[in-house]
């Protein structure tokens, strides 16, 4: 009898070597990132696609399961994350509260947020309210991950609680640390959005496409991350796969950008194109514009221009210097007026980004028709060729 407690609490009924608890751990992850990217954020949060009922109670269930997160509680805080980004009201933003709160402290930030019942009914509308939700997962969130550890040691013995340690801190790590932390603080960016999120690597299999966020916020609808061809989202994978089998159907993708030929004015096409890549006419005007800019005058100047701008100054300019506190866009303000071209070209960023912000279509149009006249005749060459090509514009047929 004894021999048989010793022997279950040593290896459990699964009787299982360091590999058999590696590949379970593999399995187990990636379905617990697979509910969270798919199920919680992809449908749930942004609606951009619908399960079959029985893999989106599968995701619900999982999720509950191995993290005790409530559906609308999620969704409440990611919603309210995406209306208030990297503002006092952001959930967690390291732009507000600190790298190393949100890196460590993830999971009390998103526990301080859930908190707020006006919020939850605000943003969590359209989630799940059935029986199994009022009465098991919603009131009893912590006998999921009660019960999985209780799996964990029936599978692998006492050691089981190590492989449940893994499973219960993979979501706070990896979402509430990594993503929501480092994806707004380090990173690469495809799009200058209104905020400081960055895609971290593109290839981040274990994630399951999280890492794209700079691509997330540009396109919040999409149910594909990966916008680049050298950029993978293994998250977007999965769901063609349920797509091929009838269980998943797509809802919204971000559009693509087509560049008409002779167009001679901007038109209503013109400005629908703007207005959906408003993203993408910013991070061009930056590197088409304002870089350039930069060179030629180094270059006139006869020194390293990059010597006397800091990079985060530099960066500033395909933003606007949003993230700057007073004394960095005092030092900003002062390099630029001390040139004459990048102050133009600013000017003319600070005029497209305001015009983009309009809320009356004729107005917006008139503005957009009346700033590409302009800038093609400023005689500033790289202004009149972003012209040229922004009037072109035009939102890509599917």
């Amino acid at each position: 009898m004894i021999d048989t407690l010793l022997n279950f609490a040593s290896h459990g009924l699964s009787r299982s070597g360091w590999l058999g608890i590696v590949l379970f751990l593999l399995v187990t992850t990636q379905l617990t990132i697979f509910a969270v990217t798919l199920y919680l954020h992809r449908s749930q949060a942004h609606r951009g696609v619908d399960f079959h009922p029985a893999v989106a109670h599968f995701f619900r269930f999982w999720s509950w399961l191995t993290t005790g997160m409530v559906t609308k509680e999620w969704v409440a805080v990611h919603r309210k994350h995406h209306a208030h980004t990297e503002t006092a009201e952001d959930p967690h933003s390291p732009q507000i509260y600190g790298i190393r709160k949100v890196f460590f402290e993830g999971v009390e930030l998103y526990r301080e947020a859930t908190a707020n019942a006006a919020d939850l009914e605000k943003y969590g509308r359209g989630t799940p309210d059935d029986w199994l939700e009022r009465h098991l997962y919603a009131k009893h969130s912590t006998w999921g991950p009660t019960l999985m550890a209780i799996v964990c040691v029936t599978l692998f013995g006492v050691g089981g609680m190590a492989v449940w340690a893994v499973l219960a801190l993979w979501i706070p790590v990896w979402a509430a640390g990594v993503v929501n932390g480092i994806g707004h603080w380090w990173g690469y960016r495809n799009f200058e959005t209104a905020d400081t999120a960055t895609n971290l690597i593109p290839w981040g299999f274990w994630v399951g496409g999280e890492e794209l966020h700079n691509n997330h916020h540009a396109f919040p609808s999409s149910a594909r991350f990966a916008l680049r061809r050298f950029e993978f989202d293994i998250g977007w994978a999965v769901i063609c796969g349920l797509q091929k089998l009838g269980l998943a159907k797509v809802l919204r993708v971000a559009p693509s950008l087509d560049v008409r030929p002779n167009v001679s004015l901007p038109d209503a096409e013109t400005l629908k194109a703007l207005l959906t890549h408003r993203f993408q006419a910013m991070t061009d005007y930056y590197k088409l514009v304002i870089k350039p800019t930069l060179r030629e005058e180094a270059m006139s100047a006869g020194t390293n221009l990059r010597n006397k701008l800091p990079r985060r100054l530099r960066r500033a300019l395909a933003d606007g210097g949003r993230w700057l506190d007073s004394e960095a866009r005092s030092r900003l303000d002062a390099a630029i007026e001390k040139r004459p071209r990048l102050r133009t070209v600013v000017d003319y960023r600070a005029r497209l980004a305001a015009l983009i912000e309009q809320r009356k279509p004729e107005s917006a149009l008139a503005a957009l028709q009346q700033w590409i006249r302009e800038a093609e005749m400023s005689g500033n060459r790289l202004l009149a060729e972003y012209a040229a090509r922004l009037k072109r514009y035009a939102v890509a047929r599917a």
